[in-house]
């Protein structure tokens, strides 16, 4: 998929390329509209990526196979149209075709308490939808015309109460997907219960989705309005930051360590979006690949340990490097690159962010001082919650009945590589993923500076 993107995908122009468009229902302009620019194309790839590796991952899956991988096929084809989408009814139909087969994939073949988990997460989802839906119709009614098409919303000036209300909408409804505190509960849980594949699918895609709406919705759509809110929704991310890095010290559960370790991490990316500038809007890119790859990581090789140690409770853990060094080296490796060790692609992302908003001079320098300090803590507690995890899991106290499992398979090993590999390469050399989406993150940029109002 990356090679035929690269080849037919023009990363020079900052539009929409290899568009489709077919009239659907003419009655409410509902178009088939598709299309692909900077800002969707590292997401489809990623998406692409994610979705093959989640179902090799699920090669043990015996209850009710071929309803679980329909399932996943499905959830990946609804967050491919969820980047592609060029009409506001189909990238709705796509957002809400996706909860589908999520709560059904956690009903079924969950944890202990997945029916728990799965109903809170379509609650939160199905709540953040109906805000949005209202948003864009009244977008989509606010102007001379009815459209729904996204470039024609993007064109239309709403200020005021209007913008104002349409915004929040946006911002709520996107941002229990991100998610931003405090529209995060669903998480934990959904990761807690969800098996490794889905978990690998929630945080390596699903969550990008609202990363990626906002940029679509809120930043391009509404941009007056996004600068102006902007040093709120910089608060919001420090807390993001803060919350899901202390929250992640009191979690016994791996899965749940990790999830609120996402939780932080994402942060980042709500931090870029609001820096108003190149850095920190190609910053926030970066962070929803880089952390796409990282997270769906060590969801999997947690799943590796738990489907032989069938347990997540790291004080129920301890000595398993010694039983399993290929499997630590993975989960050591992928810890690494989730703390922004350099020369991975966690560092390019994190400090490109920082970089984007100590250069944003429409912010004051004490408040940018002390933006960046709070967010800074938060890059000095994850390596704390992370390798203090390894040391418990993998260096803490034998225990007798983990002393004769097994290592990584062969297969195992492939798709960890397939998922370490370019966080590396992405880590020595970021152009690879940053010429993909940096001509669209400049004209986004651009086009909120020239919205901002002095």
């Amino acid at each position: 998929m990356l090679y035929v993107f690269s080849q037919i995908f023009d990363n020079t122009k900052a539009g929409l390329q290899l568009v489709e468009r077919v009239s659907w229902i003419p009655a409410i302009a509902f178009e088939w509209s598709l299309g692909v620019d900077g800002l969707s194309a590292p997401l489809v790839v990623l998406s692409g990526l994610i979705t093959l590796l989640s179902v090799l991952a699920s090669w043990n899956i015996q209850n009710k196979s071929k309803l679980y991988f329909i399932l996943l096929l499905v959830q990946a084809s609804a967050q491919a149209m969820v980047f592609l989408s060029q009409d506001f009814l189909l990238f709705f139909f796509s957002w809400e075709l996706e909860l589908v087969p999520v709560y059904l994939l956690i009903a079924i073949w969950g944890g202990q308490y997945r029916q728990y988990a799965a109903t809170k997460f379509i609650l939160y989802t199905a709540l953040a939808s109906l805000l949005i839906l209202l948003s864009g119709l009244t977008l989509a009614l606010a102007g001379n015309t009815f459209t729904l098409n996204l470039a024609d919303l993007t064109e239309r000036s709403i200020n005021g109460y209007i913008g104002i209300l349409c915004y929040i909408g946006f911002l709520i409804g996107f941002g229990v997907k991100l998610p931003i505190f405090p529209l995060h509960t669903w998480l934990p849980d959904a990761h807690g219960e969800a098996n490794a594949p889905v978990s690998m699918l929630l945080a390596g895609v699903l969550l990008k989705m609202g990363g990626y709406a906002l940029l679509r919705f809120n930043v391009q759509m509404l941009p007056e309005i996004h600068v102006i809110l902007a040093p709120a929704l910089i608060v919001l991310a420090v807390i993001n930051i803060l919350y899901g890095a202390l929250n992640a010290f009191a979690q016994d559960n791996v899965k749940r360590r990790i999830a609120y370790s996402s939780i932080s991490h994402m942060g980042f990316v709500l931090l870029g979006i609001t820096c108003l500038n190149n850095f920190g809007m190609s910053g926030a890119m970066l962070q929803m690949i880089s952390h796409g790859l990282i997270a769906a990581s060590m969801f999997f090789v947690t799943g590796v340990f738990y489907e032989r140690t069938k347990t997540l409770s790291i004080p129920n853990m301890g000595g398993l490097a010694k039983v399993m060094p290929t499997t630590f080296a993975f989960f050591l490796a992928s810890s690494l690159a989730s703390l922004a060790l350099p020369g991975m692609s966690g560092f390019i992302s994190e400090i490109t962010v920082f970089l984007g908003l100590t250069s944003q001079d429409l912010f004051t320098t004490s408040f940018r001082i002390i933006s960046v300090s709070s967010a800074g803590i938060g890059l000095i507690l994850t390596p704390i919650y992370l390798l203090s995890m390894c040391r418990r899991v993998f260096f803490g106290p034998r225990i007798p009945a983990l002393a004769v499992i097994g290592d990584m398979a062969p297969r195992e090993v492939t798709i960890g590589l397939i998922l370490m590999i370019p966080t590396l390469i992405i880590g020595f050399w970021p152009r690879v993923a940053i010429d993909f989406y940096v001509t669209s993150t400049n004209a986004l940029s651009n086009y909120l500076v020239s919205s901002m109002v002095v």
